[in-house]
């Protein structure tokens, strides 16, 4: 593929789904001197973000080309990939009539695609962006101070069972997302009892509720490895901790230095409240 010749100015352009992180993207870009331009994901982005934002647009998940446009428009020739979309709305019934994608979406979904794992997605949005002359950057650079710091979190400290849960869950999940498969599995007394796949974290907690009864279970959420930083990168904050204790989860094991964290302390004066352990955790070996 022929990559376009780069132009450089300081207008930043942010593709935002849903969650806290595009907000505190923009927020983090405007002090350090960007003008941000966002696209809004219609059915996923937060409409607050219109009032500190630059400029901004609402875009359609299935509107490739309109997004490549305005962001050419506006001069935007970096741009970022921020915030959640649901991916299983891909594949609901009557999903053509409902995403209304452009030519250029079509194109790319039907013809371009080796398969329709996270990674080959947003790998080929990175290059078929680059050859229009947009580059993707990596969103953390705006978010270092809410990236989680090796350690346990919490005062509570991981039990002994809890740590062998641990030691056995982390290779499991690396493969996991080795296979891009999903970032986050359920273990309880050294068993998988839940793997994300395509439904999303909250959705698998819920499943890993209902799959162990009795509770106690810990959710272990990894990057990939060697994770491209540019798109989904994993993220936890207080709704995380709301939903691990409504499902009977009593830790929470996260990746140092590649986990997203919403709202730091209040995600763990939640965590402190209803018992439950978060840990940031590092292993090398598995990368």
């Amino acid at each position: 593929m022929v990559t376009a010749p780069l132009r450089e100015n300081n207008v930043l352009g942010l593709m935002a789904g849903g969650g806290a992180m595009p907000r505190m993207v923009v927020e983090n870009a405007r002090k350090a001197g960007q003008q941000v331009v966002v696209l809004g994901l219609r059915g996923f982005a937060d409409p607050e973000l219109a009032s500190i934002a630059d400029k901004f647009y609402w875009c359609g998940v299935g509107r490739m080309g309109r997004a490549i446009r305005l962001f050419l428009r506006e001069g935007a020739y970096r741009m970022i990939l921020a915030g959640s979309v649901k991916k299983s709305d891909m594949y609901g019934r009557f999903r053509l009539f409902r995403l209304l994608p452009d030519l250029t979406t079509m194109r790319f979904w039907f013809f371009h695609l080796p398969d329709k794992r996270t990674d080959s997605i947003l790998g080929k949005l990175a290059e078929m962006l680059e050859a229009r002359g947009i580059l993707m950057e990596n969103c953390v650079k705006y978010l270092m101070d809410s990236m989680a710091k090796e350690g346990v979190l919490t005062r509570s400290q991981p039990s002994a069972s809890q740590m062998r849960d641990i030691e056995f869950g982390w290779p499991v999940a690396k493969e996991m997302g080795r296979l891009d498969i999903g970032q986050s599995i359920a273990v309880k007394e050294q068993d998988v009892i839940a793997v994300e796949a395509i439904e999303g974290t909250d959705r698998m907690i819920v499943r890993a509720g209902e799959l162990c009864r009795a509770g106690g279970w810990t959710l272990i959420k990894v990057s990939k490895p060697n994770q491209d930083m540019r798109f989904d990168v994993p993220t936890v904050g207080p709704d995380t901790i709301e939903n691990l204790k409504t499902h009977g989860a009593k830790a929470l094991v996260i990746e140092a230095d590649k986990t997203f964290v919403v709202d730091y302390e209040a995600m763990v004066e939640r965590a402190e409240k209803y018992g439950i352990v978060v840990v940031a955790h590092r292993n090398d070996d598995c990368e």
